[in-house]
């Protein structure tokens, strides 16, 4: 297939996304806007100055970055620009569906009410549906080096949100930041209370880590993760690949933090993942901070590193429709919108 071709074929793949972090959305043009609306003072004047200095080399030096673009987030204006921006992005990608982790401690410890927050993302939600006919749900994470009672506080004043599912959109709840000293075991208790409620698990490994493997056991094992987002090095554990390849647990990729983590790693370590016959999805991650890359432009770095197929292209989409958080109804209509895509797509081909 051409270079053109293929680009055709990423662009109208049907997709979903299951790991992308809305404050990891921000782009640098919103945080113009976001700065000037809320008088915040900024250390760059333009947009190409600001993500010009988006340099880092591991995840403490990204989380840098990240935390000091969250500050800018302050009113329920501000929280619903920033997820309508994303949602309209991705709807142009033909992405059907996505689930959004956000990070209510980030906001709250700055004296930011809860439901600020989920106000803004929720209208948001709504608006896009409405606008482009893309659905999404959100996922609650919390802060690894922020104290355990610090999560379960945070959940406590997540209730009367959760309680009301629909209307909240939150379906799950995850995990994310600074590993290094936090493993998964530190949040069981918040965990077994969502469990408890219903709600889905799902927890980051991000690569390379301290105690990695270990943080990888404790989320399968010991609190039933779901799903792992990232979680590359499950492959250098068999022990672990039959667990996860056992327990049906999928894991969200993201080509762009891939690179800079494992410059030159992506063909072996996709390549990896599909020869152990372990479930994996690409995803943007935080995009904002990432080149603008987003879905379409993760699959295209997938595919390009990996000489994946179209075939093994569409798997990957229908891993990930699988693995959503939806009914069997909604389910069903992605997963018969991307066979008629495959149908399609291969007519044309042959033609």
């Amino acid at each position: 297939m051409s270079v053109v071709c293929m680009q055709e074929f990423l662009e109208k793949l049907p997709k979903a996304e299951l790991h992308v972090h809305l404050e990891g959305t921000l782009e640098a043009d919103l945080k113009i806007k976001l700065a000037e609306r809320n008088n915040h003072p900024l250390r760059s004047s333009s947009a190409e100055e600001i993500r010009q200095g988006y340099i880092y080399h591991d995840l403490p030096s990204f989380l840098t970055l990240y935390y000091e673009g969250v500050e800018l987030l302050q009113t329920e204006q501000d929280f619903h620009d920033l997820c309508y921006d994303y949602l309209k992005k991705v709807a142009q990608q033909n992405v059907l569906y996505t689930e959004m982790f956000f990070d209510p401690q980030l906001h709250t410890r700055r004296g930011i009410a809860f439901g600020t927050v989920i106000r803004g993302f929720n209208a948001a939600q709504e608006e896009a549906e409405k606008d482009f006919g893309i659905r999404s749900h959100l996922i609650m994470c919390f802060i690894r080096e922020m104290s355990a009672d610090s999560a379960d506080e945070t959940f406590t004043q997540a209730l009367p949100y959760l309680e009301r599912p629909g209307r909240s959109r939150i379906i799950g709840v995850g995990l994310d930041s600074d590993e290094k000293g936090n493993p998964p075991a530190k949040f069981a208790k918040t965990f077994a209370r969502a469990r408890a409620l219903g709600l889905h698990l799902t927890m980051h490994c991000d690569l390379d880590q301290q105690n990695t493997h270990e943080h990888i056991r404790q989320a399968l094992q010991d609190l039933g993760s779901e799903r792992l987002d990232h979680g590359l090095n499950v492959l250098e554990k068999p022990e672990l690949i039959a667990m996860a390849r056992d327990k049906g647990v999928t894991f969200t990729l993201c080509p762009s933090p891939n690179d800079v983590i494992r410059p030159g790693r992506s063909r072996q370590d996709i390549r990896d993942m599909l020869a152990a016959g372990l479930k994996i999805t690409i995803n943007s991650d935080d995009p904002g901070y990432m080149q603008s890359v987003y879905m379409t432009e993760s699959f295209a770095k997938a595919q390009s590193a990996a000489d994946l197929t179209r075939d093994e292209l569409m798997q990957i989409s229908r891993n990930a429709f699988q693995a959503a958080w939806i009914s069997d109804d909604e389910r069903a209509l992605y997963l018969d919108a991307l066979e008629t895509f495959a149908r399609k797509h291969r007519v044309e081909m042959s033609s």
